[in-house]
């Protein structure tokens, strides 16, 4: 009888199906721009926090999808799901999707076992600094440039400006110094099942996730729904945590969107500019992995 009224209860009251809420993390790290935001700490802390204080949570799951971008914010999402995880003692599992790669790998890592498709794209543990040089461009078109600063290295790596080597090695010593933090971080979550010489593993080089799970880089191949059912039971009950909108904010946002596009202002336009950038500067880390 018990039983019976059990049944008859809201799926969130009942104990008899294992909870497992889901959060999703897609998209560049840290490419922010009004109309194209990006995975951030910011953007991302509140969904983390209500998935990892889920009432009768078993675990947490998350699925990555994301072809990289800024180490800092990576890191910084990295840390807070591995401080709820201690603090609320939950396992997670992370579930790569198409890429986790760069500092989608390092968002993977946060994970206590990563999962893949066999064709997912995994690893890239490097960091690369791209862009362009104008400086014979501006001499064709007759352009001036006039730039004053105080600071004798506030113009370094001006694209503006014949690129100077003691400014490419600065830039190497800076990338070196983020790499190492990277290379430590995977040692320290991956270092009992990487397989393979760290000079390969560590070169930015990626693989696909058979590859991957082969070099210790994942821990199986699977999805999600198949993985948890195998955890949990068949009864096991998948809760996707989506960041809260209020209908005034929703409304406000959709209006304000309209209105700026309708009759868009000086900002606005420099705006739209950079927005268009960002789209390139994503699609570009996108077309790295064939995507």
């Amino acid at each position: 009888m018990l039983k019976f009224l059990r049944s008859l209860l809201p799926a969130r009251f009942r104990q008899d199906k294992p909870l497992v809420p889901v959060v999703r993390l897609s998209g560049a790290i840290g490419a922010v721009s009004p109309l194209r935001p990006g995975l951030t700490l910011a953007g991302s802390a509140e969904t983390l926090e209500r998935a990892f204080s889920m009432r009768g949570a078993k675990a947490v799951a998350i699925l990555v999808n994301s072809p990289g971008g800024s180490p800092v914010q990576s890191t910084l999402i990295f840390k807070r799901i591995r401080a709820l995880a201690d603090e609320k003692e939950l396992k997670v599992y992370v579930f790569a999707e198409d890429v986790a790669a760069s500092g989608g790998y390092m968002l993977a890592c946060a994970g206590d076992e990563i999962y893949a498709d066999e064709s997912s794209i995994i690893g890239s543990i490097g960091v690369i600094s791209a862009g362009f040089g104008f400086t014979d461009a501006i001499a064709k078109l007759g352009i001036d440039r006039r730039v004053y600063t105080s600071g004798e290295n506030k113009m370094i790596l001006d694209p503006f400006q014949p690129e100077k080597a003691s400014d490419v090695e600065r830039l190497k010593a800076l990338q070196s110094e983020v790499h190492e933090a990277f290379k430590s971080l995977v040692r320290g979550r991956r270092g009992d099942v990487l397989k393979g010489d760290e000079s390969d593993l560590f070169s930015g080089a990626f693989w696909s996730g058979a590859k991957a799970l082969e070099l210790g880089l994942t821990d199986g191949l699977g999805d999600l729904r198949s993985v948890m059912r195998e955890k949990f039971g068949e009864k096991v009950r998948l809760k996707v945590i989506q960041q809260q909108k209020g209908w005034l904010r929703r409304r406000l946002g959709a209006d304000t969107a309209l209105l700026t596009l309708l009759n868009p202002s000086d900002d606005t336009r420099n705006s739209l500019a950079t927005d268009l950038l960002a789209t390139a500067e994503e699609r570009a880390l996108w077309a790295r992995y064939g995507f």
